[in-house]
């Protein structure tokens, strides 16, 4: 017998085996973590686990993303206006959302993680844009929203390699030419 998607037993343990993998995350790096670990941790069986989720890259990427969404609160952004406000305080939540991964993930997942965080920001920023302007050309505000998302990501990176300054201090310095490019 199929379950849906929304019977709240499905959710329950697709939240307890995110918990589990996220609990495992804060005592060893991603690539030491077997599917039989957090099978243990979230006393599950395998079968269990391969029904929410494809492999354990698919709950890594599942897990960043609504780590993430929590941490952008991207129903408040979606609904405001593109400002410097705005701005920085979605800078902050990558610079914070980085600063919690950095000792979790091996650094040979940052692909997936910038992608991520990428995909989330493009959504976030074209909702604001065309709120904005509702007139201008769909195919531009992509392409807007695209250079926003990589050139926060860049930002938020560079941040975290060589800044000692706070992560609003440092985006201040670009914002500016941000507002100048999107008006």
């Amino acid at each position: 017998m199929t379950q849906s998607k929304t019977d709240l037993r499905v959710l329950r343990t697709r939240k307890l085996i995110m918990d589990s993998f996220i609990e495992l995350s804060g005592k060893k790096e991603f690539k030491d973590i077997t599917i039989k670990d957090i099978t243990i941790e979230a006393m599950i069986n395998r079968a269990t686990f391969y029904y929410h989720f494809k492999d354990i890259y698919d709950l890594l990427e599942k897990v960043l993303s609504e780590v993430l969404l929590v941490n952008l609160d991207c129903e408040y952004y979606q609904n405001n206006e593109l400002n410097e406000e705005v701005l920085v305080n979605i800078f902050k939540a990558i610079t914070n959302f980085h600063k919690s991964l950095s000792h979790r993930c091996h650094r040979g997942y940052e692909d997936t993680i910038a992608r991520i965080i990428r995909e989330q920001l493009e959504i976030i920023f074209y909702k604001m844009l065309l709120n904005q302007h509702p007139t201008k050309d769909k195919e531009a505000l992509k392409l807007t929203t695209t250079m926003l998302s990589w050139g926060i990501y860049g930002a938020s990176l560079e941040w975290g390699r060589n800044s000692t300054v706070p992560p609003e201090e440092f985006i201040k310095l670009v914002i500016p030419s941000i507002m100048y490019e999107i008006d």
